[in-house]
């Protein structure tokens, strides 16, 4: 049965890096990082956030296409919201497939200084998602999605958390592996 695997977590723990050494090491699956997608549509350096909601429904066709006709599809994705996330499990139901839930956790300073931390100048978005942070009120904007993110997780006690730790991306991958073997 194909699987939507749903990587969770603050921006910066890793959810990308680990999304993309997953699919490597498993081919032929779909890596759907909207952040990439939202690039695609003209004019999202002045609307990150409206571009974001406008892709995400052709997102979903996308990932519900591919699960039914080629395959696993990984989504390195923030998603806080309960709402948003059911949206992404009904996609993964209506393709005949798996949902699998996986929530990245950092320790609340290590995840904010990763999220400083990680403009690598390689994701032209990094630098507007800072500059929307900062608008939002900062670090504690960040902090704010520490605890929907918890309330989450206590919401959805199916879902596999993994610990990630700053420099540790073997170790973390590891654990991501071990928690998709029984699914």
């Amino acid at each position: 049965m194909a699987r939507l695997i749903l990587i969770n977590g603050m921006p910066g723990v890793g959810k990308s890096t680990l999304a993309r050494r997953f699919a490597a090491d498993h081919p032929g699956t779909l890596v759907c990082d909207i952040d990439l997608l939202r690039t695609f549509i003209s004019g999202w350096r002045g609307d990150f956030v409206g571009a974001g909601a406008r892709i995400r429904p052709a997102a979903l066709g996308m990932i519900r296409g591919y699960l039914r006709e080629s395959g696993d599809v990984v989504l390195p994705q923030l998603l806080a919201r309960l709402s948003e996330l059911e949206r992404f499990e009904k996609a993964a139901h209506d393709a005949g497939a798996e949902f699998v839930e996986v929530l990245i956790e950092a320790a609340e300073d290590d995840g904010v200084r990763r999220f400083h931390d990680r403009d690598d100048g390689n994701d032209p978005w990094h630098p507007i998602v800072r500059d929307i942070v900062w608008e939002s009120g900062g670090d504690e904007h960040l902090r704010v999605y520490v605890s929907k993110l918890a309330d989450l997780r206590a919401q959805r006690p199916a879902t596999k958390v993994i610990p990630s730790v700053a420099g540790e991306v073997d170790a973390t991958y590891a654990s991501l592996r071990t928690a998709l073997d029984g699914c």
